[in-house]
């Protein structure tokens, strides 16, 4: 099937769109990226998105046109991949969209209670005529579960090793891990949680003292000192000592923490360079210790994705963290860093048009596995569901 995957993350920087070809195999799927685009979005809609996200600032009308406007520019992401590649929007099957969460309501005994997502189906479906899936999230947390990482599934499909263990990080907004088990071990299951923030927070310190989106090459961090006592505190946390599975997002690590954090340095008298290079560290240094406290086994491999593996200073002291497994990136095992997460709901969408489950408990921590997201037929429905049953 081809299936255009949709991601937009907790950085809220822009659309992923990949156009992928998912293939059956005797034993499991062969999933490859024809085509992928990153599409920044410009300051009104991220600036609104990042207000929807904060209890301060959102309102429930702006949430209702905002569902309408990202929808509308998940559309024209779409039309101008297509228009980009050999092929027209009536040769693709389905597209999967990820959609942008507002809000993962995480409890405090760590129970995800809800999750919301927006980016409305039905104007994709409506304006491609192509058959979308999307509202993965929901069913997983319906049947108790945390609605994410939803990258676990898909990595235990595709990336496991012959012998040794992985883990899968992806550093967006917030950071996530797969642990992978190797096929030679038949008896342990993947684990998948969320290690805390990603780049979420230096990207607000950024702006905040910048007005850039991100640091770009980690070249505030390389200019600043990393001020371990207050690194210390950043660390005590209780989310990063919670057992898995956990999720968490920019309700606890977003805007207002950032901020919070940012004052609280500057009290101790931190450069602003000083707060994006500890801040930076935080990153690296939850990372690595979610590796130490909950990886069932040594790791051999941790493969590295999103927009935190292009920052060669976040990257580098991981890479000391963690010593000695290997740190490398998708690329290095043929697939792209920047549009994994399009990949992966390109994969779901395949997995819950054909009714299979796209998780696992051992996962989420739901009660049992689930058939994931919801289908809006576009023009093609009917053929599709001929091709399928033929």
């Amino acid at each position: 099937m081809l299936i255009i995957g949709l991601m937009s993350g907790t950085s809220a920087d822009g659309i992923d769109v990949a156009l992928c070809r998912i293939t059956e195999k005797t034993q499991g799927l062969d999933a490859a990226i024809i085509a992928g685009e990153t599409y920044p979005y410009d300051a009104t809609l991220r600036n609104s998105i990042l207000d929807n996200c904060d209890l301060q600032n959102s309102r429930v009308d702006s949430i209702a046109q905002l569902n309408v406007d990202l929808a509308d520019a998940f559309v024209d992401a779409i039309k101008n991949l297509i228009a980009k590649t050999n092929y027209n929007l009536s040769d693709i099957d389905l597209i999967a969209s990820h959609g942008q969460t507002l809000w993962h309501n995480v409890l405090p005994d760590g129970q995800v209670s809800a999750t919301f997502q927006i980016g409305e189906a039905a104007i994709l479906a409506e304006k491609t005529g192509i058959t979308t899936i999307s509202n993965f999230r929901a069913r997983d947390v319906a049947a108790g579960g945390q609605g994410a990482p939803l990258t676990g599934y898909v990595d235990w499909l595709l990336l496991r090793h012959d012998t040794r263990w992985r883990a899968v990080q992806n550093i967006g907004g917030m950071g996530n891990v797969t642990f992978l088990p190797p096929y030679s071990n038949e008896k342990s299951q993947p684990i998948a949680f969320d290690t805390g923030p990603g780049n979420a927070l230096i990207d607000v310190a950024v702006g905040h003292f910048t007005g850039q989106t991100y640091d770009k090459d980690g070249q505030l961090a390389s200019q600043g000192q990393i001020n371990e006592e207050w690194l210390d505190d950043l660390l005590a946390h209780p989310y990063y000592q919670r057992p898995y599975p956990k999720t968490t997002g920019r309700e606890l690590f977003g805007t207002e923490k950032a901020l919070e954090y940012i004052k609280k340095a500057q009290e101790k008298g931190l450069s602003q360079n000083d707060i994006i290079a500890t801040l930076t560290a935080l990153t690296a240094t939850t990372i690595a210790n979610a590796y130490r406290d909950f990886a069932p086994a040594p790791l051999d491999d941790v493969i590295l994705g999103g927009g935190g593996q292009h920052n060669p200073v976040l990257v580098k002291m991981l890479r000391n963290l963690v010593a000695p497994a290997q740190v490398m990136t998708h690329e290095d095992i043929s697939i792209s860093s920047d549009f994994k997460e399009a990949l992966v709901f390109a994969v779901l969408a395949h997995e819950t048009w054909f009714g299979r489950v796209g998780t696992l408990p051992s996962l989420t921590g739901a009660s049992h596995a689930t058939v994931l997201g919801n289908i809006t037929p576009g023009n093609n429905y009917e053929a599709l569901l001929k091709a399928r049953s033929g």
